[in-house]
């Protein structure tokens, strides 16, 4: 199991696989990785602490696994030296997977383009800019390829390598990892639970204006008809334009948008989910919940549990 790491590393993505991997346990209390933090030279550099690498890059071509921790600054230039070996890893079918920001490391070796990835929300529209092949879900907490995987950010490197660890050694024993971390060994809904809550694009394109009444109308009809009333144009024009523009339908952004409006109440107030549903524009508490689900990935009354703010 090598964990890669290079100047600019997140110290906590590293450790992360680290401890995880570190704590599987045979029947008989031994290891089963043999866990090896790999860079190329003996001194890695990182905000808080420098750190004395044992391993070089040469581990990685027997390690069953790679590790591609994240980067502090999506700026900071990575090694050619790395680059190569992670590709290398690639090539010869080795288990790849990156956490967090660590997407944009290893999709700069080519091995996600075609392929779904994730990273931390705040940084997924860039690596879908920087990478146009790799099809960005940025709600998720991993993706798994088969033999390439992606997390999203922080907390979500133990999912995926607890995912990881039960894929190799069973159900038990990914528990038995988890019970040591203290941490559930499945967690409810995907990152978009997280994801700040997002506003109408501003700027001049010519759908400013119907993105902000569309905000501030979500409770009332906004079908398709409706919408392109609004903005003088043919349905079809309308759905061009907001393709280009937005890149998503307009079905779509609305349907995300009431989600936002929902997500925001159940935080704020303890109104049923029925009056939600009807106050942001879903109609029934049916919808509201299907909607809801497909959008964060829970159920409304899951994600007041987890986000409802109280009074200190």
């Amino acid at each position: 199991m090598a964990v890669i790491a290079f100047d600019g590393v997140v110290l906590a993505d590293l450790s992360t696989a680290c401890e995880l991997f570190g704590l599987a346990r045979a029947a008989d209390g031994t290891a089963v990785y043999e866990v090896r933090v790999c860079a190329l030279t003996s001194v890695v550099v990182s905000t808080y602490a420098n750190l004395v690498v044992p391993w070089r890059l040469a581990s990685l071509r027997a390690a069953h696994t790679v590790l591609v921790p994240g980067v502090e600054r999506l700026d900071r230039e990575i090694p050619a030296g790395v680059l190569r070996a992670i590709r290398a890893a690639v090539d010869r079918g080795a288990r790849v997977a990156s956490i967090c920001s660590g997407a944009f490391v290893l999709a700069a070796t080519g091995a996600l383009d075609g392929l779904k990835a994730t990273t931390h929300w705040a940084c997924a529209a860039e690596l879908a800019r920087r990478h146009p092949l790799v099809d960005v879900d940025p709600d998720v907490l991993y993706v798994d390829n088969g033999r390439i995987l992606t997390s999203a950010g922080a907390a979500a490197g133990f999912d995926l390598c607890l995912h990881m660890v039960r894929q190799d050694l069973g159900a038990e024993r990914a528990a038995a990892v988890a019970r040591a971390a203290v941490m559930p060994l499945e967690r409810t809904g995907g990152q978009a639970q997280f994801i700040a809550h997002e506003h109408a694009p501003g700027g001049t394109t010519s759908l400013s204006a119907l993105l902000e009444w569309l905000e501030k109308n979500l409770s009332g009809d906004l079908s398709l008809a409706a919408i392109a009333r609004r903005a003088a144009m043919s349905g079809r024009s309308l759905s061009r334009h907001f393709r280009a523009q937005v890149g998503t339908t307009p079905a779509l952004w609305v349907a995300r948008a009431r989600v936002r409006r929902a997500q925001r109440v159940l935080e704020t107030t303890d109104h049923s989910v029925e009056r939600i549903a009807t106050d942001v524009g879903f109609g029934s508490a049916t919808v509201l919940r299907a909607q809801f689900g497909d959008v964060v990935g829970t159920s409304p009354q899951m994600y007041r549990r987890q986000f409802r703010l109280r009074a200190s």
